[in-house]
C-alpha cells in the first residue's frame, strides 16, 4: 500500500488544531511540513515555533521538506521536533554528501529533493546514501499548481537508478497530486505522495485520504 504524507501547507492555518485532529484520526501515513524561506523559493511559509507547535499535538511521523538556503544548520532544530525525515534540496546544497551524513548523526532519515528543471543524473553518487528522493512534479514556493507532466517519465528514470545501483531510497512526490496523477505517479514507481489541497480541500478530507492509500 501507498505511503501518504498530506501536506500542511493547505491546512486551515485559522485552525491548524481541527486538521492535525483530522491526520491523527486518518488513515495518513505521515504529516509533510513544507518550511519556505523566501529565499531559496518565492514564498514564506511557516518557521520553527509553528512546527513545534504542530510537533506538540501530531501523533504522525513528521516529513520535514526544507525549502531552504543552506538547510544541514538546522538539522539540530528538526530533529528536535522529533521528525522523522529530513528532506533537503539538491539545489541548496554544495557538500550534499556532508548535509546527509549530519542527518543520519542525528538519528533522522535523510531525503533529497530535486526541482522540476533538475535531472535524476545528479543524484549518481548519493543514491546509496539517501533513504528517499523526493521529485517536485510542480514548481515549488506554492501549493494547488498545475502537475508538470514529464514528471512521470522522471519518476521512471529514477526508479531504473534505484534498482540499478541496489539503493533502498523510496520515491516520494510533491504537487498537483489527486486521483488521476497519483494512479500514474504509483504505476511509474511512487512510493510516497505528498497531497495538499486534494486533502484538506476535499468536504471529506479522511476519504480523500483512503482514496489516495488505496490507489
Amino acid at each position: 500500500m501507498i505511503t501518504l504524507s498530506p501536506s500542511l501547507l493547505a491546512a486551515d492555518f485559522a485552525n491548524l488544531s481541527k486538521d492535525i485532529d483530522m491526520i491523527n484520526r486518518s488513515e495518513a501515513d505521515w504529516l509533510h511540513l513544507d518550511v519556505m524561506d523566501g529565499v531559496f523559493v518565492p514564498n514564506i511559509s511557516f518557521g520553527f515555533p509553528v512546527l513545534e507547535a504542530v510537533a506538540k499535538i501530531c501523533q504522525k511521523p513528521l516529513d520535514v521538506h526544507l525549502m531552504i538556503v543552506d538547510p544541514g544548520k538546522f538539522t539540530g532544530q528538526v530533529k528536535a521536533l522529533g521528525a522523522y525525515m529530513m528532506n533537503v534540496h539538491y539545489e541548496a546544497c554544495p557538500h550534499l554528501h556532508r548535509t546527509i551524513q549530519q542527518i543520519h548523526d542525528a538519528g533522522m532519515k535523510a531525503g533529497v529533493t530535486l526541482n522540476p528543471h533538475t535531472p535524476v543524473c545528479v543524484l549518481d553518487d548519493i543514491i546509496q546514501d539517501v533513504d528517499m528522493v523526493l521529485l517536485m512534479t510542480v514548481n515549488p514556493g506554492f501549493g494547488g499548481q498545475k502537475f508538470i507532466e514529464h514528471s512521470i517519465d522522471k519518476v521512471r528514470r529514477l526508479k531504473e537508478l534505484i534498482l540499478k545501483t541496489g539503493s533502498h531510497a523510496l520515491i516520494e512526490v510533491d504537487g498537483g497530486v489527486n486521483g488521476d496523477t497519483g494512479r500514474r505517479l504509483v504505476a511509474a514507481g511512487v512510493d510516497v505522495l505528498v497531497a495538499g489541497s486534494y486533502v484538506f480541500g476535499a468536504e471529506k478530507p479522511e476519504e480523500r485520504i483512503k482514496e489516495l492509500k488505496n490507489l
